[in-house]
């Protein structure tokens, strides 16, 4: 590689990590952040919930034991 086609080469780099610092992970990082507010907007099915506050009333029985 010549001293030239390096500059070239380093100068696109540079661009690009200017442009997007995340570079290639940016399209991963964007998918996750969509997935956990996903994940935070959804609520918690009736069941779940259900079975959680059994949990919660068994606990304070438990430590008495």
């Amino acid at each position: 590689m010549s001293k030239k086609d390096e500059h070239v080469s380093g100068a696109t780099h540079q661009r690009s990590s200017n442009a997007d610092p995340l570079g290639t992970n940016s399209e991963i990082a964007r998918k996750l952040k969509q997935y956990y507010d996903e994940l935070v907007v959804d609520e918690v099915p009736d069941r779940f919930a259900d079975l959680l506050s059994q949990l919660e009333k068994a606990e304070p029985a438990r430590k008495k034991d």
